[in-house]
């Protein structure tokens, strides 16, 4: 499993390393460009999530049709020309070009199907937890190195690198990556929206996504803006000394949150613990007047969301229903880079019509609210899967199969296999072949 979900993994870090290593210092970038103001930076900071959450679903009905492999290539090189476009702008609409261009190679939804395709039904939150895991470490490393690199030879040398990086993960797509099988699952059940929002633990995942994608645009507008105002007065090279900290204690934060979310099952802990954290640094940066202390809520920011990061897609995996998986990870994701868009945009409207402490309140506030949504969020339900061979299957057992605990049962008809996802502490496997065998 781990050397069919990593090639794919790495590509989806690299992609979201060339995102994440400006973001440190676009905000402050951005507004020395010609035209710039406030609300145009919030846009660029956040510009990417908009095409982002546009393209998703065409990108998925597009893997469909050409197959997987060359919606990525595609995806990729739509990347590497906005890259470019990024690197050489020199006004704040052709940097806003060029995000948006970044933004719309989206090949997340793809390389998720894709992951699917490859890893079996009851390896996959195990799949979406080191997927979600290689996007945290790109965040981590973006904030100590982004700064340093962007300081010393400029931001438009870290688009230069982001393009480069597109193209080691074209060379790794077609040197690495196993072409996926094609697999037909055959289910006794069809994914509607409405089902999805209506499982109050789905909704619950796509809210937390949706807010802690929100609040890091809203936070990467902010930070390098603010410290580098009057109120601070540091320089772009000093950025580092806030965001080097930060990388390193929220690597040191993921590991016992994956291990305590995911071994443990305790992810609903995880992100109450985690919000807890972004209510606190919104409210250190927005009121302190020490940089030290600012440092110290920009930390606290950053280990809550590396804290929720390797959860959030295997979560999300965990409660969807098989034939659900696809179309809850499409909405989360669809809903969580609108919310990025917005809270850059937000964020650039806040700076030109109010404080630092006004804005660090509301969203404390905002964050506060969503700590009272989070509580209902169940853990998951640990399942086992029995796998067994169609032919030896009464379908007319199968089809009646019905039992507090279990989950549901589908058919993967290139395989011909049947699959039941059960409770075993509830249910005997010999009492369950014993139901559906002929």
């Amino acid at each position: 499993m781990f050397k069919k979900v990593m090639p794919l993994s790495i590509i989806l870090s690299l992609r979201f390393l060339g995102l994440f290593l400006v973001l440190p210092i676009i905000s402050v970038y951005a507004l020395t460009l010609e035209g710039a103001t406030p609300l145009l930076v919030g846009i660029v900071v956040g510009g990417y999530a908009l095409t982002q959450a546009i393209f998703q679903v065409p990108f998925g009905n597009m893997s469909d049709k050409i197959g997987r492999k060359p919606t990525l290539l595609v995806g990729l090189l739509i990347f590497l020309v906005g890259s470019l476009i990024a690197a050489y702008a020199t006004d704040i609409y052709t940097l806003m070009l060029g995000r948006f261009l970044q933004g719309a190679g989206a090949i997340g939804a793809v390389i998720t199907a894709m992951i699917s395709d490859l890893v079996e039904e009851e390896k996959r939150a195990k799949a979406m937890a080191i997927m979600g895991a290689s996007i945290a470490l790109s965040f981590a490393v973006s904030m100590g190195a982004g700064p340093i690199i962007g300081a010393k030879y400029g931001v438009d040398t870290l688009f230069i690198i982001t393009a480069v990086l597109s193209v080691l993960a074209i060379i790794l797509l077609f040197t690495k990556v196993p072409t996926p099988p094609k697999i037909k699952h055959t289910y006794h059940a069809k994914a509607k929206t409405s089902d999805i929002l209506k499982d109050s633990n789905l909704l619950n995942m796509i809210v937390i996504n949706a807010m802690q994608k929100g609040l890091m645009t809203v936070a990467f507008v902010l930070i390098p803006i603010i410290l580098t105002s009057d109120a601070f007065g540091w320089k772009n090279s000093d950025l580092y000394m806030a965001y080097l900290p930060a990388m390193v204690l929220g690597l040191i934060a993921m590991g016992p949150a994956a291990v305590f979310g995911e071994k443990k099952n305790k992810p609903r802990e995880i992100f109450l613990l985690s919000i807890i954290l972004f209510i606190a640094s919104f409210l250190i940066m927005g009121l302190t007047n020490s940089s030290t202390v600012f440092i110290i809520g920009v930390v606290a920011f950053f280990i809550a969301f590396n804290m929720m990061e390797p959860l959030v897609q295997s979560m999300i995996s965990k409660f969807a229903k098989v034939h659900q998986k696809g179309a809850a990870l499409g909405i989360s994701n669809s809903v969580a880079y609108f919310t990025t868009f917005i809270g850059g945009t937000s964020a650039g409207l806040l700076l030109d019509i109010s404080d630092r402490g006004t804005i660090g309140i509301s969203m404390a506030v905002l964050a506060f609210l969503w700590l009272l949504w989070t509580f209902k969020l169940q853990n998951p339900t640990k399942y086992s899967h029995l796998f067994i061979n169609h032919d030896d299957i009464d379908e007319d057992k199968l089809n009646t199969l019905e039992h507090e605990h279990i989950a549901e049962w589908y058919i993967n008809d290139t395989e011909n296999i049947v699959v039941v996802k059960y409770v075993s502490e509830a249910i005997d496997e010999d009492e369950l072949k014993a139901k559906i065998a002929k």
